[in-house]
């Protein structure tokens, strides 16, 4: 074990507070890094074109030499979908569970990473032993296994992460928490908790996966038809209920999505799943079977259930359709800013026929957990400070106020920004700096090349159109030999304002005669006057501000 005395103990946080999703901390002791986490998030709706959202990892290639490892909680894309990017800048061992590694390796081939990683399974019992600190793990309770905390242990006490959990009394083997492991770290030492915040805001306890399991039994002998069952890929545990009911009211199930179909052979091959595999058949053959007997197990890309069941609904499906009689189960919990995609989909579910299961019968559980089980491994654990991580303000809030409620004083609580550094010293711990952070917007395969100014222009094509005007001139002879000619894209219907257009072009023609008549001109100042002038024109006409994009070519 280690006994050398920590001088310099700092806590960061990348991603992960202030949002859903995104998450990366960072433990810094003395001079060796420490990442926790490296996840990517779902882009908000005025992130037009984006595909993902990955964090800032300036801090981490600056300081590279110094940086020991990367220690994933779980396979869950916010906490492992960056990977790839973080291993693109810096060659550092990656530590994780098997499962969590198996779907890692799978991500990064996804992202289409072709260097060289370096992968450490590790075990709840591993301890890793690092010159400056120790670092183990403690199982939690999640809805995916292998699930775990990570416990970095320093001189001072240790700086325990949660990573995803709550906390289920009758949750099976794979997926039981080690509540006499966290009770003992707690007894040692904690000097710092950052603890989930998701469900921070509900009152009680996360429902048990006990009573899913027999509301998705009931719904299966009921459902007279074919059964869609939705779901996010990487929630195992709910694709192993409705594997079980699916054997239990003896139905043939064909699984769709790309991504659940490579989680599914992932879990399958480690043995993460139990299936009959005489359940198990292609999409293609479902039409051999009864309506009665099948079901169909679905997510849409990025491994969500919606976008899916959309497809379904409108008729758009390449394999299935939603026909009368079909029950549709959609147990999966709405992503942020998706709640009004969930009730237009339903809308569009019980327009095609369907009978729908989700708000009025339970049949999806939180897998983070409540009141009750955070103020429980509060007081597991009792740190000497708190942490608040992986949730919005509003949830960090309520967890603080969580903590208060278990003793944790105001002076002993931290809300953390992102790139704040948090430094502990002379028995303190105090904001002192920060360090770069921020969105790295992945769109195709650009990384971090589309930023704000990008983004207000795809908002104002989005809002307003374009408006491309061209026109040839003759420099030395100061006239112009062709256009000027307007195209409109998303401005006006052309047909419908041609005395718009008209007035537009010789607008643009009198502004560029004025131009070429002066002594001396230059293109960039010709473009800016046909910019201003064409846009306050415009405005007044049409009170809309399309993008005006003028091209001067010369003969």
């Amino acid at each position: 074990m280690n006994t050398r005395k920590n001088e310099n103990i700092k806590v960061m946080a990348l991603g992960g507070v202030g949002e859903i999703g995104k998450n990366m901390y960072i433990v810094e002791v003395d001079e060796d890094i420490f990442v926790i986490d490296a996840g990517l998030m779902f882009p908000e709706n005025e992130m037009l074109g984006i595909d993902i959202v990955i964090p800032d990892i300036t801090y981490l290639i600056q300081n590279k030499q110094r940086v020991k490892g990367v220690f994933l909680t779980h396979g869950h894309e916010d906490h492992i979908g960056a990977v790839s990017y973080l291993l693109r800048q810096i060659k550092v061992p990656v530590y994780g569970m098997r499962l969590t590694i198996a779907l890692t390796k799978a991500k990064l081939k996804e992202q289409e990473f072709r260097g060289q990683a370096e992968f450490i399974e590790v075990t709840s019992d591993t301890i890793i032993e690092f010159d400056t600190v120790q670092v183990s793990f403690f199982k939690t309770n999640h809805s995916i296994p292998d699930s775990v905390g990570v416990c970095i242990q320093t001189s001072e006490g240790s700086i325990v992460y949660t990573g995803d959990f709550k906390f289920d009394q009758s949750a099976t083997d794979l997926y039981k928490p080690e509540i006499g492991k966290m009770a003992k770290i707690g007894q040692d030492g904690v000097l710092c908790l950052l603890s989930d915040s998701t469900d921070a805001e509900k009152p009680g306890y996360s429902l048990s996966e006990t009573i899913i399991k027999r509301e998705l039994m009931d719904a299966f002998y009921n459902a007279e038809g074919r059964i869609i069952a939705a779901c996010f890929a990487s929630d195992l545990n709910r694709i192993q209920h409705i594997f079980d009911a699916a054997y239990e009211s003896r139905r043939k199930i064909a699984v769709i999505g790309k991504t659940l179909e490579q989680i599914f052979e992932i879990a399958i091959e480690l043995e993460y799943l139990h299936v009959h595999h005489e359940l198990i058949i292609p999409i293609s053959q479902i039409q051999d079977y009864s309506d009665h007997e099948i079901v169909v197990l679905a997510t849409g890309t990025q491994g969500e259930p919606i976008e899916v069941l959309q497809k379904m609904a409108k008729g758009a499906h390449k394999h299935v359709n939603i026909q009368e009689n079909d029950t549709v189960l959609i147990a999966a919990s709405p992503l942020r800013g998706s709640e009004v995609l969930i009730f237009k989909t339903i809308d569009l579910l019980s327009r095609a026929g369907a009978n729908i299961i989700s708000s009025k019968r339970i049949v999806n559980t939180s897998s983070h957990g409540s009141h009750e089980e955070l103020k429980f491994m509060i007081n597991l654990m009792n740190p000497k400070f708190f942490l608040p991580v992986h949730g919005e303000y509003r949830m960090l809030k309520a967890h603080e106020k969580i903590a208060k409620e278990c003793g944790v004083t105001d002076d002993r609580i931290f809300i953390l920004e992102k790139g704040d550094v948090l430094e502990f010293k002379n028995d303190k711990l105090k904001l002192a700096g920060k360090v770069p952070a921020g969105n790295v917007l992945v769109d195709g395969s650009g990384v971090g090349d589309v930023g704000n100014i990008v983004l207000r222009d795809r908002k104002l094509l989005s809002q307003d159109g374009i408006l491309i005007v061209v026109v040839t001139l003759n420099k030395a002879e100061k006239k112009i030999s062709a256009g000027p000619e307007i195209i409109s894209r998303g401005f006006v219907y052309v047909r419908e304002s041609e005395k718009l257009m008209e007035e537009s072009t010789k607008l643009v023609k009198s502004i560029v005669e004025k131009s070429i008549s002066k002594e001396s001109f230059d293109w960039a100042s010709i473009k800016q006057d046909m910019r201003d002038e064409l846009n306050y024109f415009l405005y007044e006409k049409t009170k809309r501000r399309p993008m005006i994009l003028p091209i001067i070519m010369e003969v």
